[in-house]
């Protein structure tokens, strides 16, 4: 007798398939019935950055004023004040100039040439300076020793470059012009000399931030 194979074939595809499907409904119901947990802060964290500020004052004059009919031998005093109003602590105070006018007050004659140009010299007081009288009734230090001002266009580093947030530096700015000797020959200025000239100086003070930290707590 020929058995015929035809109907057993035929309910194989849809046996696949159920099979597939309740495979299917499984990983589903699985996946839905599945524990999660979540944990937050409940006050949220404040993190700030901190600033850094520079400010420059005049003290009396400062550099407010201008320096007129300066001689060989004179010496000129400024004041002004430097506060760190930032929150950060600073380090590296340094200081700079730039200038422009007559090369004989700005930079020493080189060779043949005598000339001596304007120098400075800046020191410091733990309180303010008596801008009257020049005096300091605290702790004196010197941050910069005598430097003609052309050898400045480069930051320099003052000697005590650390500014505490709030710290404050009360400072004499000491113009001087070195003594030297000219004549003047029926009335004609000698060549590369120093009378007459004129400078414009601006002063700028640059203060840098502590160094970064890791803090663990």
């Amino acid at each position: 007798m020929i058995k015929s194979t035809s109907a057993k074939r035929s309910w194989r595809p849809f046996a696949g398939a159920a099979i597939i499907i309740s495979v299917a409904a499984i990983a589903g119901q699985s996946v839905l019935a599945s524990l999660n947990a979540t944990a937050f802060n409940t006050t949220a964290q404040n993190i700030n950055a901190g600033t850094l500020k520079l400010d420059l004052a005049n003290s009396g004059n400062g550099f407010g004023a201008s320096i007129s009919n300066i001689v060989p031998g004179d010496v000129v005093n400024r004041y002004v004040t430097l506060t760190n109003s930032g929150t950060l602590n600073g380090i590296g105070l340094t200081l700079k100039t730039s200038q422009t006018g007559t090369a004989s007050l700005i930079t020493d004659g080189t060779g043949g040439v005598t000339t001596k140009a304007l120098k400075l010299t800046v020191t410091s007081c733990s309180v303010a300076w008596n801008t009257s009288t020049g005096a300091c009734t605290g702790t004196t230090a010197t941050e910069l020793n005598s430097t003609v001002i052309g050898s400045l266009t480069s930051a320099t580093p003052l000697t005590n470059g650390t500014m505490s947030s709030s710290a404050v530096k009360y400072l004499q700015m000491k113009i001087e012009l070195p003594d030297q000797n000219e004549t003047t020959i029926n009335g004609a200025l000698p060549s590369n000399t120093v009378q007459g000239g004129a400078v414009d100086v601006t002063y700028t003070f640059d203060l840098a931030q502590r160094v970064a930290t890791i803090t663990n707590s």
